[in-house]
């Protein structure tokens, strides 16, 4: 093989390559999302996703315990 022959593609940690990479991911990603998809894959993923499902859970835990505990009181009655 002669060395003007050789290909060698573009390395993915070049400057230019990167920067290229992640405006084209920022782009896709967002870029042509509706406003309702991005708030809930903002609110969905990361840190802030693990701490909207846990809130999540600690309020399903109440609201199951309160419907509970009145049907019980109003089934469990004295007459």
């Amino acid at each position: 093989l002669k060395p003007s022959s050789v290909f060698v593609p573009p390395s993915p940690f070049s400057d230019f390559s990167r920067t290229h990479s992640l405006a084209h991911i920022t782009v896709a990603l967002f870029g042509g999302l509706s406003p309702h998809t991005r708030i809930c894959t903002k609110l969905c993923t990361g840190k802030l996703g693990i701490a909207m499902k846990v809130a999540g859970g600690i309020v399903l835990f109440w609201v199951i315990f309160i419907i509970g505990y009145v049907t019980g009181y109003y089934i469990h009655k004295c007459k």
